[in-house]
């Protein structure tokens, strides 16, 4: 469990860097995330809001700077003044805080739809498989997919499997959710079924969410805090109220106006 007093931010970015060869795709980036927000990031594609999400989950690697989880370092620490690579043992037990939902669902084609949720349980959490049999059914009610456990993902709609991907996500418990364009692949007329699950689950846990999205209308719904990225930095960052009535920055002017 976070060792980490109340105040301390679900996540925090110190001087983030990220580069691919010679392409920095985030450059000094500082921000916080406050346990139990929920902040979208919007912005052109390319300009890092991906990148951030793959950075907390360890699928990319940090070129300079740090990432904190509840106050614990995630994959360096400041050791004697230098920046140090934490082991792998140490990101793993961080990362089990951490769920992600993709933009494809990467749900197991060969396992039904039960035994992809329990997976991660079982064999990361230590679970019973009783007990996470049981917590996954009960997640699939709450996605609505109650009698589908035994089927195959590709037995299943698009918005159906990212249901289970979300239900899989949660079997872990986590304190932090990030969820990366969960809407792109998906026909339109089967978006809101999976915004819906999203927004109940917004409304009625603490689960802290830091969410990439291109649906607006969901980022207005969810989000407490809206940040607008441009060029790997933050060029606006305001309440969703703010942000989408009365942007300040032209940038962010110019982005909402492009996309409606």
């Amino acid at each position: 469990m976070p060792s980490a007093t109340d105040n301390t931010p679900a996540i925090r970015f110190e001087n983030v860097e990220k580069r691919f060869g010679d392409n920095v795709v985030l450059k000094d980036l500082n921000f916080s995330v406050a346990k139990g927000d929920r902040v979208t990031l919007i912005g052109p594609s390319g300009s890092g809001k991906t990148t951030i999400l793959r950075l907390v989950m360890t699928l990319e690697e940090l070129s300079d700077g740090y990432i904190f989880v509840d106050g614990d370092p995630l994959t360096y620490e400041k050791r004697d003044g230098k920046r140090v690579a934490l082991k792998e043992k140490h990101r793993n037990e961080i990362r089990k805080r951490i769920g992600m939902v993709f933009q494809q669902f990467n749900l197991f084609p060969n396992m039904t739809v039960i035994e992809n949720i329990i997976e991660a349980p079982v064999h990361v959490l230590g679970m019973s498989k009783a007990d996470a049999k049981e917590k996954a059914r009960g997640l699939l009610k709450q996605v609505g997919l109650a009698d589908k456990a035994d089927q195959h993902p590709l037995e299943l709609s698009g918005g159906q499997q990212q249901r289970v991907a979300i239900a899989r996500a949660l079997a872990m418990d986590p304190d932090i959710l990030l969820l990366d364009e969960v809407t792109s692949a998906l026909d339109p007329e089967i978006v809101g079924e999976v915004l819906g699950v999203l927004r109940k689950i917004a409304e009625t846990t603490d689960i802290t969410m830091l969410i990439v999205t291109h649906e607006m209308q969901f980022a207005k719904d969810v989000s407490n805090r809206v940040l607008m990225f441009d060029g790997g930095r933050i060029v606006e960052e305001d309440t969703p109220e703010v942000i989408f009535s009365n942007p300040k920055h032209e940038r962010t002017k110019k982005f909402l106006h492009a996309i409606v």
